[in-house]
């Protein structure tokens, strides 16, 4: 048997690498690049900036279209590349080692002035793939241009800084004294804490870069970042008012689930690419990719506060908002709503005047004067879901498609209090009342709308603000809200596609 040689592209290899600065796919590179105007191609004066080269693949693959495109322009091969590596692409490294990988990849030398660089008149080693290794600039403790922590960057000269040259000046037009056409790249996406802050629980950084990337005013600009602005949260939430009123937004790739976009790793809330168009001004056409289905509806970014990916769910969220009814947001608690952190136990044992504290770890008891917030809800039913959303942002990971979307909802009895580890739905006088506000919670219908909003693990009570406020004098089920809200038979389907059912009766001594 003839055995096929393997020879794949090593930039697709790298892209395989689990890591917050990932490395992007040439395959995803080229479908960013096709949402560009045809004629850039073949416009010999139009300029590229990657400001965040790691690879080298968005530079490479613009080349080899600027190598096609001007080929009648500029017939000779040689002058051809001279002219597009001197003139039209530049980039930006995020560290030495990228820089000497960048220009590997698109020069086909590490040096760009080597005998092996496919351009033979470069003047110096780094030709227009530039790194300076540049420190932060230290007030309080923080960095004023990316709040890293002084204490975790302060490093010595053999250690990378992370102090990213882009975004590290009020003067980024200065970095190579000229006006860009084009703006493309795949910024690092967060930056530690210097505490636990790890995955979701890290600073976020991608969005400076788009903000540096629009205060140079380019025609053009497309990045791909991670989807947690969509809802905004830690640092975010100012980049999310801004993106969401930015008429200049033509295109909006949405994925869910990031391993259907970049294979192998997993990004809390998913991935999307977008397209900055200077001289548009209208409605964005949103496309989302879940499962290698596509939908495409164009919308207005900023219809509500917080960007709802699924084009099927706006349809819903509007009927629902034509009931003019108050949302669980309004009386659902803000997170730890009794004081006690989530790493609080208490005693192992009841004593005088304890009351049962319920955490993660299970149960311990705790002195009623110690709770230092809403004492007055300690002796009511209260009903309960975990704060961690179990689905990854709302996304259908499981093998059949679904989504849980909440951990178990429970009923806490008088005298039960819990940790910041739960979030506090609803208190009632009344036991039967509070049965039914939990028989809502486990509905389809609500954990589907709560999942509209969802971006990352955790779950807040912004989550619910398109959750309808109802009488729990009443039973709830999907059927009836289905009813209530004139929900079509393709409405109800899709919402069956996507949430997976919760026993309506479970038992409340039940594990999460």
């Amino acid at each position: 048997m003839i055995q096929t040689s393997y020879n794949p592209d090593v930039l697709t290899c790298l892209a395989n690498l689990s890591n917050d600065e990932v490395f992007t796919p040439p395959s995803l590179v080229n479908d960013i690049l096709d949402l560009l105007p045809n004629d850039l191609w073949s416009n010999p004066d139009a300029k590229f900036l990657d400001p965040v080269s790691k690879s080298g693949v968005f530079l490479r693959e613009i080349a080899k279209r600027l190598d096609k495109g001007l080929e009648y322009k500029i017939p000779v091969k040689q002058e051809r590349i001279n002219h597009i590596f001197n003139t039209q692409i530049y980039g930006l490294a995020i560290t030495e080692l990228t820089s000497l990988l960048s220009r590997r990849s698109v020069y086909g030398s590490k040096i760009a002035n080597g005998k092996y660089s496919f351009c033979d008149n470069f003047k110096d080693e780094q030709g227009n793939i530039r790194y300076e290794r540049l420190s932060h600039t230290w007030q309080s403790d923080k960095c004023v241009f990316c709040s890293a922590s002084q204490e975790v960057y302060d490093r010595e000269d053999s250690l990378e800084t992370y102090a990213y040259n882009f975004i590290h000046t009020n003067n980024p037009e200065k970095i190579f004294n000229m006006k860009f056409d084009v703006i493309v790249g795949n910024p690092p996406y967060q930056l530690s804490d210097g505490g636990s802050g790890t995955g979701i629980s890290a600073k976020p950084l991608y969005h400076e870069f788009v903000r540096q990337s629009i205060k140079l005013n380019p025609k053009y600009i497309t990045m791909i970042i991670p989807s947690r602005w969509f809802a905004g949260g830690k640092g975010l939430d100012e980049f999310r008012k801004e993106m969401l009123k930015n008429k200049k937004i033509k295109n909006l790739i949405d994925y869910p689930k990031s391993r259907d976009c970049f294979p192998g790793v997993d990004i809390a809330g998913g991935v999307c690419y977008f397209l900055w168009d200077n001289s548009y001004d209208g409605k964005c056409e949103i496309v989302s990719i879940k499962n290698n289905q596509k939908t495409i509806k164009e919308r207005e970014l900023n219809e509500f506060d917080i960007f709802i990916r699924d084009n099927e769910g706006i349809e819903i969220i509007h009927k629902i908002i034509k009931f003019k009814e108050s949302k669980m947001s309004e009386s659902i608690y803000s997170r730890n709503p009794f004081g006690f952190v989530s790493s609080e136990r208490g005693k192992n044992n009841p004593f005088n005047d304890s009351i049962t504290l319920i955490s993660s770890a299970g149960i311990g008891y705790v002195s009623k004067k110690d709770v230092i917030k809403n004492q007055d809800i300690i002796g009511q039913y209260k009903v309960m879901i975990g704060k961690v959303n179990p689905d990854r942002g709302g996304v259908n990971n499981a093998s059949d498609g679904k989504m849980n979307v909440t951990t178990k909802v429970k009923i806490v009895k008088p005298n039960e209090i819990f940790t910041e580890t739960y979030l506090l739905l609803g208190h009632f006088d009344d036991e039967i009342e509070a049965i039914k506000c939990a028989e809502y919670f486990r509905t389809k219908f609500v954990r589907f709308l709560i999942s509209l909003t969802l971006s990352s693990m955790n779950i807040t009570k912004d989550n619910f603000q398109f959750v309808p406020k109802q009488n729990f004098n009443e039973d709830w089920t999907d059927e009836k809200l289905f009813k209530k809200y004139n929900l079509t038979d393709e409405e109800i389907s899709f919402i069956d596609s996507m949430i997976r059912p919760m026993d309506l009766t479970q038992n409340n001594s039940d594990d999460e």
